[in-house]
């Protein structure tokens, strides 16, 4: 398993199916990488956006794309984010 950190670019849905098959862009130091997610893909495309930095896991196919087994974003996530500037009102706990 190969471990590698970068920024996300060009998220894109390849198939629309029960666990998604999506392919993006990870921009680390040493160039891009092709990357594909499906086995969390549902929640890869809740916690990320376009310019986040994220930590995967994975290994290389034949087609030298980076298959993703595990990711993590550095920092806030889109959901956080999200609920960290809702118009709502926040809940007082007692």
């Amino acid at each position: 398993m190969i471990n590698l950190i970068g920024t996300v670019d060009k998220i894109r849905v390849l198939k629309f199916t029960a666990q998604p098959l999506v392919r993006f862009t990870l921009m680390t130091d040493d160039g891009n990488i092709n990357c594909l997610i499906s086995l969390h893909s549902l929640s890869f495309l809740a916690d990320v956006e376009d310019g986040m930095r994220v930590s995967i896991v994975g290994t290389y196919n034949r087609r030298k794309q980076f298959v993703i087994r595990k990711y993590c974003v550095i920092g806030k996530t889109k959901v956080m984010y999200e609920f960290e500037n809702s118009i709502y009102p926040k809940i007082k706990v007692n």
